[in-house]
């Protein structure tokens, strides 16, 4: 039987011959003494990138994600997030377990709002209240790409307008840039065209780009020392983690720019799952790597059943909710073989 397609995610992918070589040929120290080259050099790397003053190298994105609330917050704050936010989604309800903050949230089509949603998540209590009985806002999340949203990336102004209006209002603001790769390839615009605007930016390096583990959150300095003992006390400072350092300086410097093949394969999937009986996708708000389609009258997870047994793994996100993500392991014939896999279940056959 030919290899298995896996269109789950993007964070599936192993690393290449290449990464492998260079993480067993990797200097390392200990992390934790800040004595490891390698480590120093990713996240000055990638401070660089972004136009920050400094960034710590982490596990995953959900430290990284979780490290900035918990370090632009006290427990009793509350934050703003888009409703189908990673942050609040999928990260076990880190927000209120580890930072013990009040999660306000936006509903918006795509995870792409405006400043006046902003606005309305801001209390303003009458005079007859107390006050001080509503918890104070201080952080506004955003996701770009927003995965949730199918991909989707933020247009720069409009992000811009957004970073403006939560400053109005006296908040820091954070971007879960796990996929902010895939944004830059998408808009031809380096990442620090959205990061200019905020405080903190998470990125990972274990999804697109192909290394085998770890993200980075960068801010300025005070942030970032701020950020490190967080780090430490949930257990995310690392020894000689310059292993895992090395392999996300490779995925840096040549994984960045083939996240457009991801994002060719993504949309000729979409438009060929379009032609298929039984399937709702718009295959023109595919943007990057990740698209949702509805399939009926079978369920996602009976579809998904059928897909794996034929070779193809996707992912059932709902009664008939499917999500595929191209990645560094899926080619063009391998999308081909999807969809002829997805054609036969569909139609019966």
């Amino acid at each position: 039987m030919d290899a298995v397609v896996d269109l789950r995610s993007d964070t599936v992918t192993r690393p290449t011959a290449a990464m492998r070589r260079a993480m067993a040929e990797a200097e390392v120290g200990d992390d934790v003494y800040g004595e490891d080259p390698t480590v120093r050099a990713l996240e000055e790397r990638v401070a660089a990138l972004l136009g920050k003053e400094a960034a710590l190298f982490v596990p995953s994105g959900t430290m990284a994600n979780q490290l900035a609330i918990r370090t632009h917050t006290e427990p009793g704050d509350a934050i703003v997030a888009d409703a189908r936010a990673h942050v609040l989604l999928y990260e076990r309800a880190a927000p209120t377990a580890i930072a013990g903050v009040l999660p306000r949230t936006i509903e918006s089509p795509r995870g792409i709002f405006g400043p006046e949603a902003v606005r309305a998540c801001i209390p303003r209590p009458p005079a007859s209240l107390p006050p001080g009985l509503f918890p104070p806002v201080r952080l506004l999340c955003l996701e770009n790409t927003h995965n949730a949203g199918g991909g989707s990336v933020w247009p720069p102004a409009r992000f811009a307008e957004v970073c403006r209006e939560a400053r109005r209002h006296g908040l820091a603001v954070h971007l879960d840039g796990a996929r902010l790769w895939n944004a830059a390839v998408a808009r031809g615009l380096p990442e620090r065209t959205w990061a200019e605007h905020c405080d903190s930016v998470a990125v990972c390096f274990s999804k697109g780009l192909g290394a085998p583990v770890g993200s980075a959150l960068v801010g300025d300095r005070a942030f970032v020392d701020r950020a490190r003992r967080f780090r430490g006390m949930l257990g995310g400072a690392m020894r000689q983690a310059g292993i895992l350092a090395a392999a996300a300086l490779w995925a840096l410097d040549h994984h960045r720019a083939r996240l457009a093949e991801d994002h060719a394969h993504a949309r000729r999937l979409a438009e060929g799952l379009a032609e298929l009986p039984g399937v709702t996708i718009r295959p023109e708000a595919v943007e990057t790597n990740i698209l949702w389609f509805e399939v009926r009258p079978l369920t996602a997870g009976r579809f998904a059943e059928l897909a794996e047994a034929r070779g193809v793994r996707v992912l059932a996100t709902g009664a008939h909710t499917v999500r595929c993500v191209t990645h560094l392991d899926v080619s063009r014939s391998d999308v081909e073989r999807a969809l002829r896999v997805f054609a036969a279940i569909l139609r019966g056959t």
